[in-house]
């Protein structure tokens, strides 16, 4: 889960993390008078915001309400802006880089910093970037702190400053099960202080069980795909027409790889997993059906997945909800003859084959 910025900011100062004052609103009757300059922010879950239009400065009351005005409602690169950040301009003097995301192949957290903030860190060269992994046992030791600073070089004042933040960051990654925890740009300020003028906090989705205080709700889901998650598909909604049913992550990628091949476009990816359930394929097409594609691709290599079952649960489907539209399916591993028999008998061509499968229903969705 991706949290918004104003969030992430929110758990910045619960930790004494320094941000800037400000406040969230959802419409322009929330906002309060104009006192100081300020800078409004679109919340809307991607980057470069200030490129894309989504972020306003305001100077007074009027260009104030007019920035809320222009935003509120507004799409930036396609997101839809229904709430605004607005906190206190700062005075920026120089901008840095400050992240400790998780290391998949070491299995540690990793501390990244570089004086070249306010960038995408991967557009910073390699030596100026600083590189540190946090030992799970061990933790976070303030040894790792004077070394970031040195190679910031900052002088005592700002090493002291960044030697108090730090452990309090790592203490965020850990407490909220986070992938990422991000400040671009962590911003020195006129009045000498580092600020976190952006927060980036990405949480585990599969450790939110732990942390009620998150709405159910992930901004970055359909409810469809809420609705899938909650009964334990992995499902993902794109712009195609194509219903897009497979068994196995590395499958339903390849098919949906197939399908652009041959000028199709996916509706939707939509992971069986390994079942051996009719249940199963049948709520799985009650979630591509109501993703409303045109067509509909079942691509099955049975293992655990047996394909006699899945058979069943297609016919199943079919019946249950009185499908009219076309229906191609690939069935092939064990018990696919069996399989096959089945769909045949009930007016379904089943394929042994994905190619010839893609291109027939690639055929019908009015593609290539």
């Amino acid at each position: 889960m991706n949290l918004y910025e104003y969030a992430g900011k929110e758990i910045f100062r619960k930790f004494q993390i320094p941000v800037p004052e400000g406040y969230v609103i959802a419409s322009a009757s929330e906002l309060r008078p104009y006192t100081s300059p300020v800078v409004v922010k679109s919340q809307v879950l991607i980057g470069g915001r200030g490129k894309s239009g989504g972020i306003k400065f305001a100077k007074d009351q009027k260009s104030l309400e007019s920035a809320v005005k222009e935003l509120l409602g507004s799409k930036v690169r396609g997101f839809t802006v229904n709430k605004l950040l607005v906190e206190q301009m700062l005075e920026i003097k120089k901008e840095y880089y400050l992240s400790i995301t998780l290391n998949r192949t070491e299995r540690k957290a990793n501390l990244i910093a570089s004086p070249s903030g306010g960038v995408e860190i991967e557009s910073v060269p390699e030596s100026q970037i600083f590189r540190k992994s946090i030992d799970p046992i061990i933790g976070y030791s303030d040894f790792i702190g004077r070394q970031l600073a040195k190679f910031m070089n900052f002088d005592a004042e700002l090493s002291k400053q960044i030697r108090a933040i730090l452990p309090r960051l790592y203490e965020v990654f850990q407490k909220y099960d986070c992938e990422l925890v991000e400040i671009n740009p962590l911003v020195l300020n006129g009045d000498g202080r580092l600020v976190a003028a952006d927060s980036k906090v990405i949480i585990d989705s599969d450790s939110l069980f732990r942390h009620k205080e998150f709405p159910k709700e992930d901004p970055e889901r359909t409810p469809l795909e809420l609705e899938a998650q909650e009964k334990g598909y992995s499902f993902v909604e794109l712009d195609g027409n194509i219903g897009v049913i497979a068994n196995g992550a590395g499958l339903t990628m390849a098919t949906l790889d197939a399908l652009l091949l041959h000028k199709g476009r996916p509706r939707n990816f939509l992971d069986l997993g390994g079942t051996d359930s009719t249940d199963i394929v049948v709520e799985a097409f009650d979630l591509v059906l109501k993703a409303n594609p045109k067509v509909i691709l079942v691509n099955i290599f049975g293992g655990v997945t047996k394909c006699d079952t899945v058979a069943s649960g297609i016919v199943e489907a079919k019946k249950k909800y009185d499908i009219k539209r076309n229906i191609v399916v690939r069935l092939s591993g064990v018990r696919e003859i069996e399989g096959r028999e089945i769909l045949k008998q009930n007016g379904i061509e089943a394929f042994s084959e994905m190619m010839p499968a893609v291109e027939k229903v690639v055929k019908f969705a009015g593609g290539a």
